[in-house]
């Protein structure tokens, strides 16, 4: 195993260092209620407000699925709240790779989490062109469709560059803001509930537990964002206390409003109309309310809360390689910063992001958004993977916090259930999406024997 020097976890871009960023007016750290949002506004993208149409055709067996993934999902932010107790930087996933298994690990699940998030910037992207095509007619266009998917992720990278204040501000109100369409549909739409819009209970011709773990595949793109707080611990006031906090936090305020949401879409929309929406809240709006301006409003919020999400997003995507990029397996300008935030890691993500975006539009826009939330269900799965087998590492060889046995016996039934969950997305994300995520993986290894060549 490589031998790691880790830096002192409680100093961050110290002076000399390729990250260390002067800070000023617009470079400002946050506090508990700000990481909160930060892991609710990941979690509470774009997803949930297209997954109910999603997974409408597998039938209402995939609220079978969403059980099992907020489980899953709170063992997962569980993990991460212990590891990120024991090693407060920036980088998360990567950090806690590379400390356990040395550089080539900690590099994969850099990667891994970089191909994630820009992915899933262009997956939010194609997501918010359906809410936005309920307010401008641009479903018959394709040319405008992809400007608009262009146009949603450039303004958040924008707001990055122009510092983490902002970044912070953008997040917090938008986080807000997406709470009213949802709790309006969560807990109005149970007084329009009708058992008759439910549909099967299995739609797919697969067994049940196929269905499950399909629908679970896709469902996990909802979930992706409960690492946030610990790839942002540098950012954060106190993470030894307030990472660990906001991730459990987070994802449990996220859990609650995405089941009722979610049941309450499936109850008052038809199954029928529901496989085919493309703003599937919007049309459980409309059938609550009548008439179209509910659904106008619902889009309005969604796009909103869409934003705010590519925000959280950007800031993310630019973290993990800033982190490899001060032990030298990213290239050295992604740790340059400016007003706090990593400007070459945020403009490459948009770019690399623009470009799959049109790319999958041309190339058909038939499952557009499924396709990409697949592939950065195989690429999400992988620094997962690698982090929870580093807490179990750090467990056994003794090396984690001294705690007593029981406590002990816990976290690691926490981390092999996280393991074990982690390893059943791959099985359910399918074997397109496995087959290009693992392109997209292996295209990294180039990178790193040039890195690691360089640093030799």
């Amino acid at each position: 195993m490589t031998t790691v020097t880790t830096p002192d976890p409680t100093r961050q871009d110290a002076p000399g260092t390729a990250g260390h960023d002067s800070g000023g007016p617009h470079a400002r750290r946050f506090g508990l209620p700000v990481a909160t949002a930060l892991v609710m506004g990941n979690i509470i993208g774009g997803g949930i407000f297209l997954l109910p149409a999603s997974v409408a055709p597998y039938g209402t067996i995939s609220l079978v699925a969403f059980a099992v993934l907020t489980a899953g999902a709170l063992a997962l932010a569980l993990v991460f709240g212990r590891l990120a107790r024991r090693h407060p930087r920036t980088g998360g996933p990567y950090v806690y790779a590379r400390e356990a298994f040395g550089d080539f690990a900690g590099f994969l699940s850099a990667w891994s989490y970089w191909i994630t998030t820009w992915v899933s910037n262009a997956a939010l992207a194609v997501a918010a062109v359906g809410y936005l095509d309920v307010l401008l007619p641009l479903h018959g266009s394709v040319a405008a469709t992809i400007a608009a998917a262009l146009l949603l992720q450039w303004l958040p990278a924008l707001a990055n560059l122009a510092g983490t204040r902002y970044v912070g501000a953008v997040q917090l109100v938008s986080t807000v803001l997406k709470f009213v369409p949802l709790l309006l549909v969560a807990v109005g739409g149970l007084f329009f509930f009708d058992a008759d819009n439910l549909g099967p209970f299995q739609a797919g011709g697969s067994g049940a537990l196929g269905a499950v773990s399909a629908s679970a595949a896709i469902l996990l793109f909802s979930y992706l964002g409960v690492e946030s707080a610990a790839v942002s611990a540098g950012e954060v006031r106190d993470p030894r206390r307030n990472v660990g906090r906001a991730t459990v936090l987070g994802t449990l305020g996220a859990a609650a409003l995405y089941l009722l949401g979610t049941v309450a879409v499936f109850g008052t929309v038809a199954h029928d109309r529901l496989v085919e929406s493309t703003a599937p809240f919007s049309d459980a709006v409309n059938t609550m309310f009548g008439g179209s301006w509910g659904g106008t409003a619902v889009a309005c919020m969604a796009l909103v809360s869409m934003v705010g999400a590519l925000n959280g997003w950007t800031l993310l995507s630019a973290q993990t390689p800033y982190a490899a990029a001060q032990d030298g397996l990213f290239p050295k300008v992604f740790a340059r910063k400016r007003r706090g935030v990593p400007t070459a890691g945020v403009l490459v993500t948009v770019v690399l992001a623009s470009l799959l975006t049109v790319y999958n539009y041309t190339a058909g826009p038939e499952g557009v958004f499924e396709s990409l939330v697949l592939i950065t269900t195989f690429t999400a799965t992988v620094p997962y993977l690698l982090s929870t087998a580093a807490q179990l590492y750090f467990l056994l060889s003794g090396r984690a916090d001294r705690v007593s046995r029981p406590r002990l016996v816990r976290d690691a039934v926490l981390a092999l259930a996280a393991f074990g969950f982690s390893l059943w997305l791959v099985a359910g994300s399918g074997y397109a999406a496995v087959y290009q995520g693992v392109l997209f993986l292996f295209a990294g290894v180039l990178v790193y024997a040039c890195m690691a060549g360089r640093k030799g």
